[in-house]
């Protein structure tokens, strides 16, 4: 029988021709093509004791079908080797992430304040907004809670030993930070309090005085220039057919990161903020001018978090996008399912079932929604995330996830590769991993370009195609999102990398070239000439 040829031998053919590699020993004329016979041959070696295949091999019948003959059913020659699959080496071994979190347990109540908060009460949203913490007297007292009294040993805060010192660090780091503070349940419970340095949601969220590096001179609070591309109080248009809509300044966590540290959340001792709270009358000046931009087609609602907004905010805002006839897409951007996902889950809250409403009324409309989320790293995770994007999946609610590049939370393949297959897994869409914004304050959180680049070209190709991300820069100066690959030139000595955005025009943007600056802490040290 043909399929009992030792297949690795002819492998080569079957791309040509999969008909050739059935367990069928009768097979039809058309379906095999003089060519697949050939390269079939050609892929055998003089010296194998499997027998040639010849077009000698296929004889024709009276029913038009070509019967094979002369072939053995057995070869006498060795056997092949048992299929291996391809050196992965290059992707190490995926990290298993605490159990706790992925397994329905009450991860929550390793927390001493929550050890006797039940799982109804911790699925309830109301529960997490009135024990989100939000000040630095908060912070400190949970710490005291949490921290063990003394902290092993780290070699990169050797000055930290008790965690009076730690949280006095932190209080410090505070004052220094562009962002303020909230921190939900969800998150407070899935940091590892044991060894808080590297904890990587730490890392996100909470500063440390230590961990502050020297800014780049080129960083800025605003480094995308938004406001330079606003005909309306919080909406942003940039691209030709598609804008931003800024919702709102509020956040149900701040991130330290936050490429908008000039608008979200409150003042700070060394940024005033420019806010955009959510007023109808402001909502309505920007429904106007969308309305009167008929080139626009897709919108991105946003801020802050459209987590702040109620439920009956949503309702407006997409109905009202719907109803403008050019607008074919929208898109609700919010961390929510990755810090509170159990709002999801509260059916007494609303916010969710307005969102798969929403869905459906899009699709009957002809038009598409969907939420944007933002998962940083694998632990964010839990059970209580699957439950949620479950119920969102059921009801045909579109999820695409937009990850930060973060130094010391995802910069390895390992961690990267199990984020993008985590989020994946639980039918959420891999959309982008953006490079780090060159914002103020956080250089210890950002990587040069070669880390992008390094991570993309080791993990594409060991993911499937649709569910890999664009690996992304959004250039500073306002020039938009560019695939980070796509540079036009890189000195990794200097730093500096620069790229060009043809498609995005505007005020003094035709023809420019636009930087991007790694920080200084990952440049080479200059080496001192000997005399």
């Amino acid at each position: 029988m043909l399929g009992g040829i030792a297949r690795t031998k002819i492998a080569p053919a079957a791309k040509h021709c999969p008909s050739l590699f059935t367990r069928s020993t009768r097979v039809k004329t058309d379906a095999v093509p003089r060519k697949c016979v050939q390269i079939a041959s050609r892929n055998l070696t003089s010296k194998s004791k499997v027998p040639l295949i010849s077009t000698r091999q296929f004889r024709s019948n009276a029913s038009g079908r070509a019967a094979v003959t002369d072939l053995p059913m057995f070869h006498d020659g060795p056997m092949p080797a048992p299929y291996e699959p391809p050196n992965t080496a290059k992707v190490p071994g995926l990290p298993v992430y605490d159990s706790a979190l992925s397994d329905r347990t009450a991860y929550w109540q390793k927390i001493p304040r929550w050890k006797d908060i039940t799982e109804a009460q911790f699925l309830k949203y109301k529960f997490h907004t009135i024990h989100t913490i939000s000040t630095i007297m908060q912070l400190e007292v949970f710490m005291l809670e949490v921290l063990p009294p003394v902290l092993r040993r780290h070699p990169d805060f050797p000055g930290i030993i008790t965690r009076e010192d730690f949280i006095e660090d932190v209080k410090e780091g505070i004052k220094l930070a562009p962002m303020s503070i909230r921190l939900p349940p969800h998150i407070l419970s899935i940091i590892d309090w044991e060894n808080p340095f590297d904890d990587p949601i730490r890392r996100q969220f909470i500063p440390m005085k230590s961990s502050k590096l020297e800014d780049h001179p080129k960083v800025e609070l605003d480094s995308l220039h938004e406001s330079d591309d606003s005909p309306v109080e919080g909406f942003v248009h940039r691209y030709y057919d598609k804008a931003l809509f800024l919702a709102t300044s509020q956040c149900p966590l701040y991130c330290r990161f936050c490429t908008r540290s000039w608008s979200i959340g409150p003042d700070m001792q060394n940024v005033k903020k420019t806010t955009f709270k959510p007023q109808r009358k402001r909502w309505e000046d920007i429904f106007t001018y969308i309305e009167d931009t008929p080139q626009l087609q897709d919108i991105v609602v946003s801020g802050g978090d459209c987590y702040i907004l109620t439920a009956e905010n949503i309702r407006l805002i997409g109905e009202r996008l719907i109803s403008i006839p050019h607008i074919k897409r929208f898109r609700f951007a919010t961390k929510g399912l990755a810090v509170s996902p159990a709002r999801i889950l509260d059916d007494s809250d609303g916010w969710a079932a307005e969102m798969i409403r929403l869905s459906a009324l899009a699709k009957k409309a002809g038009k598409s929604m969907a939420i944007h989320t933002h998962f940083n790293h694998p632990r964010e995770m839990t059970w209580v995330s699957r439950m949620a994007l479950q119920r969102l999946h059921e009801n045909n609610v579109t999820v695409r996830n937009q990850t930060v590049l973060l130094k010391g939370v995802n910069d390895d393949v390992a961690t990267m590769s199990n984020l993008i297959k985590t989020v994946a897994d639980n039918n959420i869409i891999p959309y982008y991993v953006y490079q780090a914004d060159m914002v103020q304050y956080v250089e210890d959180l950002r990587t040069p370009l070669s880390t992008i680049l390094q991570l993309e070209r080791h993990i594409r190709g060991s993911i499937g195609g649709f569910v890999t991300p664009n690996f992304v820069v959004d250039l500073p100066g306002g020039g938009g999102k560019r695939l980070a690959a796509s540079y036009d030139s890189y000195d990794p000595i200097t730093g500096r990398s620069t790229f060009t955005a043809p498609a995005v025009t505007g005020k003094n943007k035709e023809n420019r070239v636009y930087e991007y600056w790694d920080p200084l802490h990952s440049l080479p040290k200059p080496t001192s000439s000997s005399s």
